[in-house]
């Protein structure tokens, strides 16, 4: 097995990218903030000064930050599609509600006495506004962009889903890689720009009366130079990749497509949420996706041929804790009726019911074990309880719902599901650590994420999958005590995607293809 990487030699490799990505997060968190601003403090101003219209203003703002932040940026990609705008629109809204309720605090809050003591100086309601409100609320309302700034920080990171860059990039991919040293990576920086920003605003706030007209000038051009930090991709390049963040940092990913094909394309990185219909839309050229797919059919797809073979098998099986095995010796028969009954075509059409169809992973599964004569109708279950996990996509949910019907129809214990857990590294550290018992894995990522062989080891079993299936059945056995139970059927491999059209129009067939156009007309 190959020697585990410290983090300091993960940030010393990754340095370049590491500091392109920060930059990025910065000018996301100021761009969105700026705007906030120019916005929330307007209308801060304006509710001060009509309070009728405060409450509906207030409770608006209120609603739009309680929306879960990955729910907001997919309410924006229908309006303006993948890409920095709909990461910076939803970041802007997070920050209305602090920038607004404290300006309006703030000014409320300044002594009514001296207000009148203004006007008697004959003071016009701008020059109050500007000389006596505003510098005496400052010190509220910075306390209200420092928790807009923080916030904005902490949610950036999820921009990495919709192709916005940032520091998400390392923590989603690390969390799919089981990488902790890649999570590390992108998680610290993010939690010091938080701390970083929170103290230089705490500075300005502690600034005197007289210097508080200073700060309310400054202010704008601060944020308007980190804003800068940001530099919005131009659509100049001919043809456009969008991997996933697990895609980007794996060698059966971008690392070895450009060790092996030497393939050097311009990339935006993306979540698979909005992957397939960003292809479709034809915002991108060339995805990475999963060759069982049902948005292969859906959307009009085509796997490009792994010429070089970097992809191993991604035979599915169920994982299983072994004292979970001895407890319940009747689970493995359960589940390995499963064994050998979906093929790759199968598994399409499923994944197509699920995902385009928008049918139930329930009535999916439930349809298909009733056509295999697998279906039985649920027992008391009164044995014992066993808990299943399955990670965040389609094919998961269809694959537990399965399981769980054949438990409870086959045997007398109840299933308890932990759907969504997200990653690999969530749902295997959530299988050590006795969280679940069991959950559907895939031969090559139990091969490459998590056992880390040595590039001879996969050199000499990658193109064979019974060998690379009893590599992971040993591995997992001897390090984790983990059984592999019997693949399911179907090879749910990473692959290249293209639309078939731009494909054929392009004479592209084969990732060497790929890599011809690509190096001609960069």
């Amino acid at each position: 097995m190959q020697e585990q990487q410290t983090l300091w030699q993960f940030i010393a490799q990754q340095w370049d990218k590491l500091l392109s990505q920060t930059i990025t997060h910065i000018g996301l968190t100021f761009i969105s903030l700026f705007i906030a601003i120019l916005i929330g403090l307007p209308l801060g101003i304006l509710i001060s000064k009509k309070r009728k219209l405060a409450g509906g203003v207030l409770s608006i703002a209120g609603i739009l930050q309680t929306i879960p932040s990955i729910a907001l940026l997919g309410f924006m990609i229908p309006l303006l599609g993948i890409g920095p705008l709909p990461a910076i629109a939803a970041l802007f809204l997070y920050a209305l509600l602090p920038i607004i309720r404290n300006t309006y605090t703030g000014i409320t809050g300044v002594d009514a006495a001296i207000k009148d003591a203004a006007k008697g100086m004959g003071m016009s309601y701008q020059q109050i506004l500007f000389k006596v409100e505003l510098p005496l609320a400052m010190p509220v309302i910075l306390a209200g962009v420092r928790t807009a700034t923080v916030i904005n920080v902490g949610v950036a990171t999820l921009a990495a889903y919709i192709a916005a860059g940032g520091l998400g990039e390392f923590i989603f991919g690390g969390i799919s890689l089981n990488n902790t040293n890649m999570i590390l990576a992108g998680a610290i920086p993010a939690a010091l720009l938080a701390i970083l920003f929170d103290f230089l605003l705490s500075r300005l706030q502690k600034l005197k009366l007289q210097n508080s007209q200073k700060a309310l000038w400054a202010l704008p051009l601060v944020l308007f130079v980190f804003s800068s930090f940001y530099i919005i991709p131009n659509g100049l390049t001919k043809i456009l990749a969008g991997f996933t963040p697990e895609f980007m940092g794996r060698q059966d990913g971008y690392l070895g497509l450009k060790s092996k094909y030497n393939l050097h394309i311009p990339v935006v990185v993306i979540g698979d949420a909005v992957m397939y219909k960003a292809a479709y839309e034809k915002k991108l050229d060339v995805i990475s996706g999963y060759s069982t797919d049902g948005r292969l059919k859906a959307f009009g797809l085509v796997v490009l041929q792994d010429d070089k073979t970097i992809f191993p098998p991604y035979y599915a099986a169920p994982l299983v804790r072994n004292e979970t095995l001895q407890q319940y010796p009747e689970l493995e028969n359960t589940l390995n009726l499963l064994a050998g009954t979906i093929t790759d075509s199968i598994m399409t059409d499923l994944n197509y019911r699920v995902d385009y169809l928008k049918q139930s992973p329930e009535k999916v599964a439930k349809d298909f074990l009733v056509s295999k004569g697998l279906y039985r109708a649920p027992q008391q279950g009164n044995k014992g309880m066993v808990r299943m996990g399955s990670k965040i996509f389609g094919e998961q949910y269809i694959l537990t719902s399965m399981y769980s019907m054949l438990i409870q129809g086959y045997t007398n214990l109840k299933v308890e599901t932990k759907t969504g857990l997200g990653g690999t590294k969530i749902c295997f550290d959530a299988l050590t650590n006795n969280q679940i018992d069991f959950y559907p894995e895939y031969t090559g990522t139990g091969l490459l994420v998590i056992l880390h062989p040595t590039t001879q080891q996969i050199g000499a079993i990658i193109d064979n999958k019974e060998k690379v299936y009893q590599f992971v059945q040993q591995g997992f056995q001897k390090q984790y005590h983990l059984t592999w139970l019997k693949p399911i059927g179907f090879n749910n491999a990473y692959a290249l995607m293209m639309r078939k059209k731009q494909a054929a129009r392009l004479h592209i067939r084969t990732i060497s293809d790929l890599k011809r156009y690509v190096t001609t007309n960069q």
